[in-house]
């Protein structure tokens, strides 16, 4: 919610079915507080709605949506397979986040998501040219010829930035 406008910004969360249940009612307080539209799937909807927090239905189209704004997509996912599918289909390229602790989990996400960033348990607002070192941004690619992520005047390669955090956000 620090700055819901920039291409960083969270638009999306997969929650694993089992995780849900409790995930959910943790999520929901704090998204209220924000003022946050919850577009949910039908698992996840429920859960919103017993903890209190008014959710509308997604649809297809919220799914891979870069809102702009205080607008979050959630869908509960099976397993880990069904994620990594949903995110090849929706994903945008641009930041990509899990958060586990599950070691071989993590493996497989930083080796097999196709985005500019791949992040382990910290903030995608972290993928900013000025953050990475690149200087100030002239702009930002989310296609893998001639430049991939935040673009710097030096930026002539191709780059996969990965961020492994214990929870680190963006001050």
């Amino acid at each position: 919610t620090q700055r819901a406008s920039t291409c960083n910004s969270l638009e999306g969360v997969l929650s694993h079915g089992d995780a849900a249940i409790s995930v959910i009612p943790m999520l929901a307080p704090a998204l209220s507080e924000e003022n946050v539209e919850v577009r949910a799937c039908t698992k996840s909807l429920p859960l919103f709605q017993q903890a209190g927090l008014e959710a509308r239905a997604a649809t297809a189209d919220d799914y891979g949506t870069e809102f702009g704004d205080l607008i979050l997509a959630v869908k509960v996912v099976k397993d880990m397979g069904d994620a990594m599918d949903h995110i090849a289909r929706y994903g945008s390229r641009h930041t990509e986040c899990i958060l586990t602790r599950e070691h071989d989990r993590v493996q497989r996400f930083l080796r097999e998501v196709d985005a500019s960033m791949a992040v382990h348990n910290a903030s995608t607002r972290l993928n900013d040219g000025g953050q990475l070192g690149l200087g100030a941004e002239i702009g930002i690619s989310t296609s893998k010829l001639h430049a991939y992520g935040p673009m710097g005047i030096r930026e002539r390669t191709t780059t996969k930035f990965v961020v492994l955090g214990s929870g680190q956000l963006r001050g």
